[in-house]
């Protein structure tokens, strides 16, 4: 008897305790199952009262028959198109109630019957031939039609429409004519903002963290960048001249000099601020300063000008990096820069004729191009091309769009 009735062997064994927690779920689930129920019965073409009788009965028969984790109880929401499409059609529209309820009735039984008879073939199987993107779609398309078709009621009128498209129609027809009742409105959107408010609250907080996050890892790699551009390639040029005492101290002081403005002064190591205002006076300084540092020419020739934003900052930097490693490896006697400043982008062209590399075998401990060129200009939106030839030279391109108010360029 307790095989086939199990919830007379959950009777006999309750204990008091649980009835405080199971009273609690009670209240829970009917709060929910009301509204619940009466929704999905309208959307199933039937009077609102049956969602509650068919709550009732399904509960009812799972307290007897015992539990289970996978079993759906009460009004389902993807029963109830799915019956309003086979009972809406009998009744034509004679709009009879009683009819819609018996057809519904029938219906039911005609289901439960091909289940029991599906579940002594063993055809659950079939069930898993429906493609999840299927179910999530059918899914979907039944919660916005739920939703559009409760707007309405929310707002304190009804809408009389048929098919998705017309109820949205009606109930902005409806919000124009002045139908709705601010007082069931207010209620309504109250109601909306208490139940979804955290849910927002916590995704805007997610966004904050995430977008804090981003700001930190882009200041550390920039950090880094500046820190390769300046340190790193000064202690490379000590070591080329260990046997020149002198310029190794000119070395050490320089960089002395650009640590302590960087910690004190806050003016980072290869910045522009202070001693350039356009982009044009940007790649001579750095024309100078690699010719003073490194004693090969660089032969630079730029295309209009513009003033100087935070992007064309980034892009000078890299350039400065471009033309160092090209006077440092490239073994080429003349470095050519070449910039040409037009109204929707900025583009530098570092060129040399010298003994050329494979790009793809630089070691990963070597961060020039990695970083200090090509992930500093991703930064900023700009894109870097690397091409070289063993024996024939390289070119790195760089290009940097220009913002929305600097789209004049004054030739020069």
């Amino acid at each position: 008897m307790f095989r086939l009735v199990p919830g007379l062997q959950a009777v006999t064994s309750y204990r008091r305790e649980w009835l405080v927690k199971d009273l609690v779920a009670g209240i829970v689930l009917t709060t929910l199952l009301v509204p619940q129920g009466m929704a999905y019965a309208e959307l199933a073409g039937l009077p609102p009262i049956t969602g509650l009788y068919t709550s009732i009965l399904c509960l009812a028969g799972y307290a007897v028959f015992g539990p289970s984790r996978i079993l759906v109880l009460g009004p389902d929401s993807s029963l109830g198109p799915m019956i309003a499409a086979t009972i809406l059609p009998l009744i034509a529209a004679k709009g009879d109630e009683k009819r819609a309820v018996a057809l519904a009735s029938l219906l039911a039984i005609m289901v439960a019957a091909i289940m029991i008879v599906a579940a002594v073939a063993k055809l659950g199987f079939i069930a898993d031939l429906i493609s999840k993107p299927t179910m999530i779609g059918y899914m979907n398309g039944l919660a916005l039609t739920i939703l559009i078709g409760q707007l309405p009621k929310l707002f304190g009128f009804k809408v009389s429409a048929e098919g998705l498209i017309h109820e949205i129609t009606g109930f902005v027809k409806g919000l124009a004519h002045g139908e709705a009742v601010a007082a069931a409105a207010m209620v309504g959107i109250a109601g909306i903002v208490l139940i979804l408010g955290p849910w927002w609250l916590r995704i805007a907080r997610d966004l904050v963290v995430e977008r804090q996050a981003r700001a930190r890892a882009e200041e550390r790699a920039d950090i880094a960048a500046r820190v390769h551009d300046s340190v790193l390639q000064t202690l490379a040029l000590i070591q080329r001249r260990a046997e020149n005492p002198q310029q190794v101290i000119q070395l050490a002081r320089a960089q002395e000099r650009e640590l302590r403005s960087w910690l004190f002064d806050g003016r980072a190591p290869g910045s522009l601020d202070g001693q350039v205002a356009t982009f044009a006076a940007g790649v001579r300084l750095i024309q100078q300063d690699v010719e003073a540092q490194h004693g090969v020419a660089v032969e630079a020739v730029t295309v209009g000008d513009c003033e100087l934003d935070d992007n064309l900052s980034a892009l000078l930097a890299a350039a400065r990096e471009a033309t160092v490693n090209a006077v440092k490896w490239s073994g080429a006697s003349v470095v050519s820069v070449f910039a040409e400043v037009e109204p929707a982008e900025v583009s530098l062209f570092v060129r040399d004729r010298g003994r050329g590399f494979d790009p793809a075998a630089v070691p990963d401990d070597r961060k020039g191009l990695a970083e200090s060129v090509r992930a500093r200009m991703a930064r900023r939106g700009g894109s870097a091309t690397i091409r070289s030839v063993q024996g024939e030279g390289t070119e790195v391109s760089l290009t940097m769009p220009r913002s929305a108010g600097q789209r004049q360029p004054s030739r020069a």
